[in-house]
């Protein structure tokens, strides 16, 4: 038993267990905002323009039974919705971070031969292959 909780332990003092427990409470925060725009500033906006509220919408079944096919729909049309202002929000943030982070291009570390084309470490003075002597 004493093993067993050991290795829990360590399991649990892991990085990517800490890293995933983070990465949950953000999301659902973010969650939160998202849900939080397309509800009361999207939603709103869109009901100017269409005016049509799907919730009321239900089919009577068998006896007390209703089948509520609007709030289905309603969910559905939500879900596109924040799908796009997530869309929309990663992709402004990853073109913010691409433009911060530049990625440098590396130094060349070879060249060519400019007689026998062979690629060579950028410092040699003679080719290794025709034994050509390299012009600076």
């Amino acid at each position: 038993m004493k093993k067993f909780i050991n290795e829990f332990k360590t399991f649990i003092s892991k990085g990517n267990v800490m890293d995933m427990a983070v990465g949950l409470i953000i999301g659902s925060a973010f969650t939160s905002i998202v849900s939080s725009f397309v509800s009361d500033i999207i939603n709103p906006f869109l009901g100017l323009f269409g005016g049509v509220n799907f919730d009321q919408l239900s089919v009577k079944l068998i006896g007390d039974t209703t089948l509520y096919y609007g709030k289905f729909i309603t969910n559905v049309i939500n879900f596109l919705i924040v799908a796009l202002v997530l869309f929309c929000i990663i992709k402004t943030f990853n073109k913010a971070a691409e433009k911060i982070h530049k990625k440098e291009e590396a130094a060349p570390t070879t060249k060519k031969c400019q007689f026998c084309f062979s690629e060579i470490n950028i410092k040699a003075t003679r080719c290794p292959h025709c034994t050509s002597e390299l012009t600076k």
